[in-house]
């Protein structure tokens, strides 16, 4: 029987690479979904996958390489991301800041999950990299760009769940919490290896009628 195959977006460093490398261990094919392969460190055992979700052109091209070398995909962990501004708040919120935000966190996961629907299998699995700051129940006085990007892909995860049901696909969102990454800087509370746990809960554990839901470290939150 074939190993599942899985896609991570945003490996080249930080979560996605850490997800990428832990599925490896545990047998997946994995494809790691970078944007610039020239600059990722090798990652033995994971297949490089050059892929800007910004662009429906690389999109297009990642899923005729996915279908001609594998012809399905079992697994797809949407963790690109980007966060552009910090400290401001709303009223300084640029909006050229906010679309490029929303561009990469929202706008690119649904994009990509579009396009390799139909190479997804009953039983697949989506799971949506989100964040705290998207919480509408706990709002945050911070990087409003981000928080509103995580906060639309929330919605998002809510409406593929709902479109992918009848096939038997599973779509969540996870937040890996507050995580010492380049993203997180080196003063986050949380490790690499607990972010990663919280995401591979949902990509290893997690039972097949779980779907459109908000997790992290394996329980439910409110959105």
């Amino acid at each position: 029987m074939a190993a599942p195959t899985v896609l991570i977006t945003g490996a080249s460093r930080g979560l996605g690479r850490e997800v990428a490398r832990r599925l490896v261990e545990e047998g997946f094919t994995v494809l790691a979904g970078v944007r610039d392969p020239g600059t990722m460190k090798p990652l033995p055992g994971a297949e490089v996958l050059p892929l800007d979700v910004c662009d429906p052109a690389s999109i297009a091209a990642a899923g005729a390489s996915i279908r001609a070398r594998h012809g399905r995909l079992n697994m797809l962990v949407n963790n690109a991301g980007i966060l552009l501004d910090s400290s401001e708040d709303a009223l300084a919120l640029d909006p050229v800041v906010l679309r490029r935000t929303l561009e990469t966190n929202a706008l690119g996961p649904l994009a990509l999950t579009q396009a390799l629907a139909p190479l997804l299998v009953k039983g697949s699995r989506v799971v949506n990299v989100s964040s705290g700051g998207g919480q509408l129940s706990a709002p945050s006085n911070w990087a409003p760009a981000y928080c509103i990007s995580k906060t639309a892909l929330n919605a998002i995860t809510v409406q593929l769940a709902a479109a992918l049901k009848p096939r038997g696909i599973a779509v969540n969102a996870v937040c890996p919490g507050w995580v010492r990454t380049d993203m997180g800087g080196p003063g986050a509370p949380r490790s690499l290896q607990q972010g990663a746990d919280s995401i591979l809960w949902l990509v290893l554990k997690a039972g097949p009628d779980i779907s459109g839901g908000f997790w992290r470290d394996g329980r439910r939150i409110d959105w």
